[in-house]
């Protein structure tokens, strides 16, 4: 007779894994699929979500942290990305995608490659877009894509963006192909649309696909049905270490006292051990916070050497212990630290 494993006993499932999303499903239920696949009776795989929301039409790199990882995830959902599109022009649909229903249409003036670089300079730099109203963003609690499936429009206050590059390329007389790295918070579909415009006739996208998220790329990512044939040993190898979504470099070596301590949730003070290395890590990351504190008129100006800087935490084998938040003074604050 068997005898059940209880859930604390089971193997919890961390890492991250890089998938290259299909067509037609939401990310959510990717993010689901993947717990499935990682689940068995002996490892737990409960724990688990996507470092940021890709439409059901779009395909493309979707980074899903599992178990120790989601504790790191948001250094991706902060990340810029990386799409390419295809723009189809003279029609217009309520969604600005090929999901929605054509509302308006418009003739196709001629263009070449050339005006569409005239275009897409028009779009290069820092701008403002107002969400469009098929998105899960909120208002009032409510989602602003069930507002619209009632057929009610809300105010959506304009965001701040950053298109850091983008491209746009003639495919036929009805039909552009667009590539853009942008920051967080982007809409695609909504550029898509303001390129048609500005090229003087309306458009909406037919394909998208996102390639880049921070520094995972597409080329490392694995499809849902090449993850699915798989043996579980095998998909535990495409996992990435729970730390592979953060983008900090700089990292202090603590004693295994100091482990112990920094576990319990004790500070710690640790000015013997800032390197010369890590003291310019952490004036140069003060100096542009303190940049940033100037420019916002509402905050308060800290102290310089007392102003935290988050570093990775290592024990003296190397291990990743989680992140901790040191000032100039010596001054360690445990902040996220990974349960083994």
């Amino acid at each position: 007779m068997s005898i059940p494993i209880k859930q604390a006993d089971k193997i919890r499932v961390s890492g991250v894994v890089l998938v290259d999303k299909p067509q037609g499903m939401t990310s959510q239920q990717v993010v689901s699929k993947v717990k499935y696949l990682f689940k068995s009776p002996s490892h737990d795989s409960k724990k688990a979500g996507h470092t940021g929301t890709l439409d059901p039409m779009a395909t493309g790199l979707l980074p899903i942290c599992m178990g120790e990882a989601t504790k790191f995830s948001h250094y991706q959902l902060d990340a810029d990305k990386s799409y390419q599109a295809t723009i189809l022009l003279g029609r217009q649909t309520d969604t600005g995608d090929a999901d929605g229903q054509i509302i308006e249409q418009s003739p196709i003036p001629t263009f070449d490659d050339v005006s569409l670089n005239k275009v897409a300079q028009q779009f290069l730099g820092a701008q403002q877009q107002i969400p469009p109203m098929y998105s899960a963003l909120k208002k009032d609690g409510k989602k602003l894509y069930e507002y619209a499936r009632a057929g009610i429009e809300v105010e959506r206050p304009p965001r701040d963006i950053i298109i850091k590059a983008i491209e746009i390329k003639k495919i036929d007389n009805e039909q552009v192909q667009l590539m853009v790295t942008c920051t967080k918070g982007t809409y695609v579909r909504v550029l898509g649309e303001d390129i048609a415009k500005a090229m003087g006739t309306l458009g909406h996208l037919t394909t998208l696909r996102r390639t880049q998220v921070g520094k995972f790329t597409i080329d490392g990512a694995i499809t849902l049905s090449a993850l699915e044939a798989m043996t579980l040993a095998n998909r535990e190898k495409r996992l990435m270490p729970v730390d592979a979504c953060i983008d900090i470099d700089a990292t202090l070596l603590l004693t295994s006292e100091q482990c112990t301590r920094i576990h319990m949730g004790q500070r710690l003070n640790v000015f013997e051990q800032l390197t010369d290395d890590l003291k310019e890590y952490i004036s140069e990351k003060v100096n542009k916070q303190l940049l940033r504190d100037k420019d916002e008129a509402h905050k308060e100006q800290q102290i310089e050497h007392e102003i935290p800087i988050d570093v990775r935490l290592v024990n003296e084998e190397g291990e990743f212990l989680g992140l901790g938040a040191i000032s100039l003074n010596g001054r360690l604050q445990p902040k996220k630290l990974i349960q083994r």
